[in-house]
């Protein structure tokens, strides 16, 4: 440590620019990190054309080699991690994901005695546990890293349910969500809502229902799309916006569902989040959703299925609506009890602003982790 400092190697499979649930929420997180005296580095995977090294936003970013096929670049990462490590000299690793960052950051423990902190960042089907069971020697890593590791985040009761599962003791299980910053994304006036459709060329009377997430199989938007068809003869107004890109982009657009706009990537989400009337989240798998936590924040009543730690967020009819996962006649349900109750739409959106500001502030989520790295450099210098 450095005075008060603490110095914290963050270790993640991709960073900025970029971007999925995990790179955002670390992205908004390192700058509150440092007003807490945490001094962060970024160390990942090194994507074509991508430089080696530059600053983001005042944090250094590392890209490490990963050539080849999955195996030798997961190795290759795991030992250019090391060198790294050995320069930062950090006094806290943090492992964003059970697979190659834990794997390096378990490596640099080993050698150097350095504390880790590991973030699941996913639960159930193709979760951290699941990918790391279904791998060469998954079970004997699991265990491995159910040893060594110092501190576990779980973002969800999923995730902190799974890794009872495989032995990790109570002490060593903390239950830090994500966080959202809550001044950026917040409600707006009806008036102010008007204008910000006009700017973004959205219409100005129609029920919005937005989409906010990668497109990739696992979000489900195909699913979305097939329903939105079938409520068109009822709710002809309305319209369905999809704002993000993905691998299935191409696919979903050659749908040609009727009222649907895809927005895009776009670089700032908050405008068209406080443009619409509620958020929709079909998902068969997820963490802790950083998009869900920021339609909740500004607002907007939720219809999502009820998997990973969204059933942590949403009180079916409270804040929004739950669905099971994979029950297409339910979500149509719910999307038009949505679309025509405009006096439940506002009851709920403000209960879900409420239950943000609560427990899902990205302060809260930065306080938490300032004090882990506290507490575990303190440790360690206290056995040396």
């Amino acid at each position: 440590m450095v005075g008060d400092n603490i110095r914290v190697a963050m270790l993640i499979q991709a960073y900025l620019p970029r971007f999925g649930g995990a790179e955002r929420q670390l992205a908004a997180l390192l700058p509150l990190l440092q007003q807490r005296g945490v001094e962060t580095s970024v160390l990942t995977r090194r994507y074509m054309g991508l430089s080696k090294f530059e600053t983001i936003n005042g944090t250094p970013v590392y890209r490490l080699p990963i050539p080849g096929p999955k195996p030798v670049a997961a190795l290759t990462y795991i030992a250019a991690a090391q060198a790294r490590i050995a320069q930062i000299r950090p006094d806290v690793i943090h492992a964003h994901e059970l697979l190659s960052p834990a794997s390096a950051a378990q490596l640099a423990r080993r050698i150097w005695g350095i504390p880790v902190v590991a973030k699941v960042l996913g639960g159930g089907k193709n979760g951290d546990i699941d990918k790391l069971r279904r791998r060469p020697f998954g079970r004997q890593r699991l265990a491995a890293l159910r040893d060594q590791i110092d501190a576990f985040i779980a973002v969800s009761s999923e995730i902190n349910s799974e890794l009872t599962g495989i032995g990790v003791p109570a002490e060593r299980r903390l239950f830090i969500p994500n966080g959202v910053d809550t001044q950026r994304f917040s409600p707006v006036s009806t008036e102010q809502r008007m204008q910000l459709r006009e700017k973004l060329n959205l219409p100005p009377q129609a029920p919005i229902a937005v989409f906010s997430g990668r497109l990739v199989p696992g979000k489900q938007v195909d699913l979305l799309l097939e329903i939105w068809r079938g409520l068109q003869m009822e709710f002809k107004q309305s319209l369905l916006l999809i704002i993000g890109s993905g691998g299935e982009e191409a696919r979903l657009r050659q749908m040609n569902v009727g009222n649907v706009q895809f927005a895009g990537q776009v670089d700032d989400v908050a405008p068209y989040l406080q443009s619409s009337d509620f958020f929709v989240l079909p998902s068969a798998a997820e963490g802790l959703s950083n998009a869900l936590l920021e339609a909740l924040a500004v607002g907007l009543p939720c219809v999502a299925t009820a998997v990973g730690g969204t059933p942590d967020v949403i009180v079916d009819g409270e804040n929004g609506l739950l669905v099971a996962p994979d029950q297409p006649h339910d979500l149509q349900a719910a999307l038009s009890k949505l679309l025509a109750d405009i006096p439940m739409r506002q009851r709920m959106g403000k209960l879900a602003r409420e239950n943000i500001l609560a427990r899902y502030s990205l302060e809260n989520t930065a306080d938490r982790l300032a004090a882990l790295y506290q507490r575990l450099a303190k440790e360690r210098k206290a056995k040396q």
